[in-house]
């Protein structure tokens, strides 16, 4: 992997992660135009641990609240949502652990990747069709929205399209839909890494440099997707992220048949 090369992999992820649009299977996409050959995933982890750093920076309040209520019995609201994430985390991790060997292997298939972003399409097509809801996260809202995240593991099903579909089905305010998405990816991303610490720690030295320059590449984009996807769900934009999503998903198709 050449320094350009950690770049555009890094603006690809920065930019896909938060948007609705799979940031795992444009990097399949990317790495297979670009010809970069991985026999893993440590690219991927790093530069998902950089979007969870852009996460944590910008939703830096709320999680200091959140963190507070562990010794605040009082800010009751606050605890909830920190039972709720763990729901939401629950499908997951089971689905990560048990088919983890499989969901490698499909990081490696551009085809699929190309397939799987149609389905997002699919999915996001689908929350024009209802009306924006005034509906809180609960217990049994947090699970599905979690069921959605779970599927989104394979490459081309967005995580962020596929938990802020979900929850605006289920009737939950978009913002209140978009902010727990972007805090479900915490525990999603952090709990990734810490399944792939193995490879992270025998990394090839020689590719620290192209790997730190597609981290903070991708940090900074990140931050930009994060705003991006904020401001266009509260102008009910959400469902336009489908069509790009065929598009691309379409060329995919054509260039990996």
């Amino acid at each position: 992997m050449t320094y350009l090369d950690s770049i555009i992999l890094g603006i690809v992820q920065g930019l896909t992660e938060f948007l609705p649009v799979s940031s795992s299977g444009h990097l399949v996409l990317t790495e297979a135009l670009l010809g970069v050959v991985s026999d893993d995933i440590t690219f991927e982890i790093v530069v998902h641990l950089a979007s969870l750093l852009a996460v944590l920076i910008y939703f830096r309040h709320s999680i200091l609240r959140l963190l507070q209520s562990v010794v605040r019995p009082h800010m009751i609201e606050e605890r909830r949502m920190i039972v709720f994430l763990v729901v939401g985390t629950i499908p997951a991790g089971v689905v990560g652990v048990l088919f983890r060997d499989f969901f490698e292997r499909a990081f490696s298939d551009a085809f699929m990747a190309a397939v799987f972003l149609l389905v997002t399409g699919a999915i996001l097509l689908t929350t024009r069709f209802v009306k924006a809801g005034d509906k809180k996260v609960t217990g049994v809202r947090s699970l599905l929205i979690g069921c959605g995240q779970a599927v989104a593991i394979l490459p081309g099903v967005s995580r962020s399209g596929s938990t802020i579909s979900a929850a605006l089905l289920l009737g939950v305010r978009p913002e209140v839909a978009a902010e727990f998405s972007f805090l479900l990816a915490i525990p999603a991303i952090g709990g990734a890494a810490i399944l792939q610490t193995k490879e992270l720690m025998n990394l090839n030295p020689a590719l620290f440099g192209p790997y730190a320059v597609g981290f903070v590449t991708t940090f900074l984009f990140s931050l930009l997707a994060v705003y991006a996807v904020l401001s266009v769900i509260r102008r009910g934009r959400f469902a336009y992220f489908a069509y790009y999503c065929f598009a691309a998903g379409a060329l995919g198709l054509y260039l990996f048949w």
